[in-house]
This record gives structure tokens, C-alpha cells and sequence, in this order.
């Protein structure tokens, strides 16, 4: 149950091959039509997918059986975007009606997760009463869980039960001399474990996990946190290990340790990879495990596109008066759902075949080129500059053009234009593009326009409602044709 091995003779600095990294589009063709079925429409497990379908997840899982020095659960913070945070906890009953009202109203959301707000099989009785009803009610809705895979082993037979294709398990390490540095403590049959003795059983259920997992048919995606000076030299072993037991994907994430968290690691000063440092990992595990580079480390009670969150428009008091038909919502579901597979197999020929004549006729030997994009979906460039609250990284290189990434942004058009510390919220989003030598978007306005020049980043609007992978390589040719490529003794990228 894994995806093709992926050719990793080096074609650019990465040694990936171009549009190779991840679930992408190309692959999608060449999986077995069990799991291209399964994962198609998922926006974790495709790249493609992401730009169309929507997920949510519900927080009915306040408890956890482990600690992490990166996380720390809290409530009521709407305006973060991070693992472990939610607005409010639900009960089964709660997430049911949630689920259906969300799915009614947002018909392109294909995915319900449980991820937290601490562990969902440290909470296993209402976790399976959420999956147990969601499955007779909701039955065209895909159901996943996300697990530290301590009780995971005990769940396994549980969760093969239901209408549940995908597993996630965060495994940030193999050796328990480093896992002591991540794990203070576990919580294993009635007793508090502290150090590498926790941190051994934690690995040794992990492994036994997901191999149980693989034997019953269910996909399994593996999360890593990089941690500059913990992990970092050691997720490419562990990308070996999880893959020779079957994973289907693995998701190396950005360390979030702003100190205003309160996590461990945010209190002490350890510091997150810059984008630089998180690209180079990705590029390294590669040639031995599909990536994912576009997870967006999302809200334990996330709603809407990958990117977004809608949460606000379904919380409890709002959903408690709303009018939910869902039979009939499946039927529009299902006519929608067909639409966009429709459209996405169209673009996904459109797009291979010219990308396919870009590359026969670029014939360039230029260095690889980082752009930014400004985008919100289908594939397409179609957001402001100044309206932007993220952007995907693209490498356009003489092989092709690859998703690397998403950085964030906040929006300053329309918003507080002040970030503090004597920071413009555009000098702070200039910043965030560190490395990039381009940014496409629908429009930019002069004084960004300016910013970037400044910065060494080429803004670039003339490309608005195209396809990003055609409009990437098309503006790289320019820049090759122009000269700016030449230099092959130029840093390719900056670290932010």
C-alpha cells in the first residue's frame, strides 16, 4: 500500500525530481485505483486535491497520554493557527451535528478529522462514538485520526471497523536518546514514565502501530516535527524506518516555538528551521519517502479549505438553528463532488501536457529559481498581493516546476498596518518571502511593488488566472532569457 518509489537521480539541488515530491498529480495516475480513490479527493494526502476540497476537524479529545515540549493545549485562541488549539470542546452528539452542518453548507468538504485537542485514543470512548455515528450518517464523508500512537496498537482493531481510511501518526523519532529530549513524560498503564525509558515504549507502540495499521489496508501518514539541534539529523532515518513499514506519506513540519505559545521549547529560546533549513530535510528524506509539503499544521477544530478557517461561521450557538436535510445535502454533495473531479482531471491533463512542452522547449541549464504565489485554490493565481494571508513556494528549475511550500502572511490591505517592534505588516511579509526571486500574483500596488523590488524579489502580475505551474516556468524562461540566471555562483536561496 505504498506510492511508487520516486526516481531520485538529482535533477536540481533538491535531488528531487521536479513535480515528484508528494501525492502529486502525476503520481495520482499511477496508483492502483483502490487507493487513488482514497485519496483523490483528501487534501492531506494530495496535492492536488488541496486546492479544492475542504476538511474539518472536531475537538472531542481534550485529553492527552504524553507530553510534548512543543505543545500546549489551549482554548479560546481564535487567531491561532496551530496543533492543540481549539475554541471549544464537543461531545459526540456535538461533533455529529457540527460535522453535518459544515458538510450541508460547505459541499466541497470531503474529510473529517479528530486531532486533538490532546490525543483522540487517549480519549477512545467519545472518539469512536464520533466515528461509530458519523459512519451510519455521514457515509460519503472520509474519517480520519490523528494519534502520538501510545495507545494506538490497542486501537487498531477499533478503528478498522469504521469508515476509516487514513491514520496519522506523529513520530518524531526512532532513537529514544533523542526522543527524551522531545518527551518529558508518558502516561503508560496507570503510571507516569519520564525520560528515555518513556520515550522507548512511546517509539516501540509507534512501531508496532503502524505496522498493524499497514497489515489491515489503512493509509498512513507520518508526522514529523523538525527541531533545529534535537531531530533534525535524524528525521531522514526515520523517513527510512517508516517507509520500509509501509507509510504512505511523510509530513516533516516547521517546529512552532513562538515564546507567546507557552510551549517548553517557546519559553527557552529553542528556535523553529528557517524555510531554507525545513526544504533542505524534505529534500533529504525524498529519495526515500513521498513528502507532503503543503500541510498548514491546522487547528485541532479546523473548518474549511487547507490554508482557511471557517470555524467561526459553525460554532455551537450558530449550527443550534440551522435547518440540516442531510440525505439531500448527499445528493448535492455528490453531483458536486463529481464536478470538481471532473475539472481537476481536465486541468490535470491540460496542465501535464504543457508543462511536458514548457520543459521540451525551455532546453535551459539556468539555476533553480524560488517564486512565491499568490493564490486562494484551483490551481490558479488569482489573489492580490495586498490580500494574500499565504504563499506557496514553487522551485522552477530547467526540469520543471515543483511545489516546495506555503509561508505565511498577514493581509495589509484593509487591516491594522502595524506588526509592532517597528515592523509594517508588509515590511513583515517581504521578509517572509526571504529567498524568493519573484512573487506572481492577480496585482500588487506601487508600494510593495517598490518593497520587493528592494528586496531583490521581482513582483509579477501579469499572469493573473493562470495556471501557477505554467505561469512559474513561463516567467523563469523570461528571467532566463534575460540574463538574471546566469550567475550559477549566486545563492539560489536565503535563509529567512
Amino acid at each position: 500500500m505504498q506510492l511508487p518509489v520516486l526516481n531520485d537521480a538529482p535533477t536540481s539541488k533538491s535531488g528531487c525530481e521536479a513535480s515528484s515530491c508528494g501525492t502529486t498529480e502525476n503520481q495520482m495516475d499511477s496508483l492502483p485505483d483502490s487507493i487513488r480513490e482514497k485519496v483523490q479527493n483528501h487534501p492531506c494526502y494530495s496535492e492536488d486535491a488541496h486546492h479544492y476540497f475542504a476538511r474539518m476537524h472536531v475537538a472531542v479529545a481534550p485529553a492527552c497520554n504524553i507530553q510534548c515540549h512543543y505543545c500546549n493545549r489551549k482554548y479560546d485562541c481564535s487567531n491561532e493557527s496551530r496543533p492543540g488549539v481549539v475554541s471549544e470542546v464537543l461531545t459526540p452528539d456535538q461533533a455529529v451535528k457540527k460535522t453535518m452542518a459544515v458538510a450541508t453548507n460547505i459541499p466541497q468538504m470531503t474529510v473529517l478529522g479528530i486531532a486533538g485537542p490532546g490525543d483522540p485514543l487517549a480519549n477512545p470512548e467519545r472518539t469512536f462514538e464520533t466515528f461509530r455515528r458519523l459512519s451510519l450518517e455521514a457515509p460519503d464523508i472520509k474519517l480520519c485520526v490523528s494519534t502520538n500512537g501510545l495507545a494506538l496498537p490497542d486501537a487498531v482493531e477499533e478503528l478498522s471497523k469504521h469508515n476509516i481510511d487514513h491514520v496519522t501518526i506523529t513520530i518524531n523519532c526512532v532513537d529514544p536518546e533523542i526522543g527524551a529530549k522531545i518527551y518529558p513524560w508518558i502516561f503508560w498503564n496507570n503510571k507516569r514514565i519520564k525520560g528515555v525509558k518513556g520515550a522507548k515504549i512511546l517509539i516501540e507502540q509507534q512501531q508496532k502501530g503502524l505496522e498493524m495499521l499497514i497489515a489491515k489496508g489503512i493509509l498512513v501518514k507520518v508526522n514529523s516535527v523538525m527541531i533545529p539541534g534535537v531531530n533534525d539529523q535524524h528525521l531522514a532515518e526515520v523517513s527510512k524506518v517508516v517507509k520500509a513499514k509501509g507509510a504512505f506519506l511523510h509530513n516533516v513540519m516547521p517546529l512552532i516555538s513562538e515564546p507567546e505559545h507557552g510551549t517548553f521549547y517557546g519559553v527557552m529560546g529553542q528556535r523553529g528551521p528557517t524555510p531554507d533549513e525545513l526544504q533542505d530535510l524534505q529534500d533529504s528524506c525524498s529519495g526515500d519517502m513521498n513528502m507532503m509539503r503543503h500541510c498548514r499544521q491546522c487547528r485541532a477544530d479546523a473548518v474549511g479549505m487547507l490554508g482557511e478557517d471557517r470555524g467561526d461561521e459553525f460554532s455551537l450557538d450558530k449550527i443550534a438553528d440551522m435547518d440540516i436535510d442531510y440525505p439531500a445535502a448527499m445528493e448535492k454533495r455528490k453531483v458536486i463532488h463529481q464536478a470538481i473531479q471532473e475539472e481537476m482531471d481536465s486541468k490535470r491533463l491540460e496542465k501535464s501536457t504543457k508543462a511536458a512542452q514548457l520543459k521540451a522547449a525551455a532546453k535551459l541549464t539556468t539555476r533553480p529559481v524560488l517564486m512565491a504565489v499568490a493564490t486562494s485554490g484551483q490551481g490558479v493565481i488569482n489573489v492580490h498581493f495586498g490580500h494574500a494571508k499565504e504563499f506557496l513556494i514553487y522551485e522552477a528549475s530547467p526540469d520543471g516546476v515543483r511545489f516546495i511550500s506555503h509561508r505565511k502572511a498577514d493581509q495589509y490591505c484593509g487591516g491594522d498596518t502595524s506588526c509592532g517592534d517597528g515592523e509594517s505588516v508588509l515590511q513583515v511579509t517581504v521578509r517572509a518571502l526571504a529567498g524568493c526571486e519573484a512573487v506572481l500574483c492577480s496585482k500588487v500596488g506601487y508600494e510593495p511593488w517598490e518593497m520587493l523590488e528592494n528586496a531583490g524579489i521581482m513582483p509579477n502580475g501579469e499572469h493573473a488566472m493562470e495556471f501557477i505551474e505554467e505561469a512559474v516556468m513561463a516567467v523563469y524562461k523570461e528571467m532566463a532569457a534575460a540574463g538574471k540566471l546566469d550567475d550559477k555562483q549566486k545563492a539560489v536561496r536565503a535563509s529567512a
